[in-house]
């Protein structure tokens, strides 16, 4: 592992102003799809005269739901209209495989879960035709904190918490922003209870974080309105978000029951609403555009083999790579050049969400495992 005298902050400034003087680069074959380009989970229910037929179009629906749901998760909803309609043929070209998780089926009727692989480089080759903007890095799992305030009371752990039970419901890996939310046993319990969240109790939420193994915490605070009143209650929700070193965004916001919604369906709703907004927000900061595609002569340290195949691993999921080349390996060294698509910024930002570290020390770029890797990871 590298330590440096600078700032991190100030590292990666330098970082992002060297990279912004590297030469433009030819676009050349992608490297290897990473989980972005798997949508799991799509449900299907398929009544036709024979169950062979009902099987056929669950699966012909299948796919074209499956992609439906993986352009909403790379693309921006204002981008999407520039897209072709695609015929079952065209998009059956850009399946890689499908596998069955659950199945039912009758005479007639077909019901499973479906899981599908994309062929990256032509979902890609897709977007960048057709002038489509996209997102294809994946942030650090945030681990949530759903703290409810009801008659006075705030609740995290205890149930009832139908707030938490909401967050809970959402799929982890349906976009580019997935969610954890904690278990809720003894030591989660011990580590921070619901005022200590609410108040922001930094070195309580790092640890935590740290437990599970993820980037940003979320406290997101949930407040009953009018309880008292008939039909479902309202929700005044103000949502901390915060890093190491410390809180960076605040939302707040107030949703009102609809006509005849049930109070399962409002939380449900506000949930979608939250992470629809971070979905966005992290889809704006890492849009990738394929106008000035650039590579970067990166210096990896060895100690062991075993931190090079580390490093190597990790750059297997940074979506922004396009190709990497080995140039040099030696005993204590590897040089390598990263050819990537995006701002110097998007490279930095994918390499973290990675834990991978780029800096520079003199005239070299320094490619690193960050502190966050623990030895046994590497």
């Amino acid at each position: 592992m590298i330590h440096l005298c600078r700032p991190a902050v100030y590292r990666r400034a330098v970082a992002i102003a060297l990279l912004t003087m590297v030469i433009a680069f030819p676009t050349v074959v992608e490297a290897a799809a990473s989980d972005v380009f798997e949508v799991r989970g799509v449900e299907v229910d398929v009544t036709a005269k024979t169950a062979a037929a009902a099987r056929e179009q669950a699966r012909a629906e299948g796919e074209a739901k499956a992609f439906r749901l993986l352009i909403e998760r790379l693309t921006l909803p204002a981008d999407r209209e520039l897209l072709p309609e695609l015929t079952r043929q065209e998009i059956s070209s850009l399946v890689k495989d499908f596998s069955v998780a659950e199945e039912k089926a009758s005479t007639v009727r077909y019901l499973a879960s479906l899981d599908y692989t994309f062929k990256a480089d032509k979902v890609r080759r897709l977007l960048i035709d057709s002038g489509v903007p996209y997102a294809a890095t994946r942030s650090k799992p945030i681990l949530v904190l759903p703290v409810y305030q009801s008659a006075g009371a705030l609740i995290l752990w205890d149930d009832p918490n139908p707030w938490r039970d909401a967050w809970a419901a959402r799929p982890q890996w349906v976009g580019l922003v997935p969610t954890v939310v904690p278990l809720g046993d003894l030591a989660d319990i011990a580590d921070i209870g619901a005022q200590q969240a609410v108040e922001g109790d930094t070195s309580r939420l790092a640890a935590l974080a740290r437990r599970y193994g993820t980037g940003d915490t979320l406290v997101a605070l949930a407040v009953q309105r009018n309880p008292a009143a008939a039909g479902p209650p309202g929700l005044e929700v103000s949502v901390g978000r915060y890093r190491a070193e410390g809180r960076v965004q605040t939302l707040v916001r107030t949703f009102r029951a609809r006509e005849g919604e049930s109070a399962e369906a409002v939380f449900e709703r506000v949930v979608a609403a939250i992470t629809g907004q971070m979905e966005n927000d992290w889809k704006q900061e890492n849009l990738l555009r394929f106008d000035r595609p650039s590579v970067a002569a990166v210096t990896v340290r060895i100690a062991v083999l075993g931190d090079w195949l580390a490093v190597r691993r990790r750059l297997d999921n940074v979506a922004v790579l396009q190709r990497v080349d080995l140039v040099l390996l030696s005993r204590d060294q590897a040089r390598v050049n990263l050819y990537y698509a995006g701002t110097p910024r998007q490279l930095l930002v994918a390499l973290e969400q990675a834990d991978l570290s780029l800096a520079q020390e003199g005239a070299e770029w320094v490619l690193g495992l960050t502190s966050a890797v623990a030895p046994n990871e590497s």
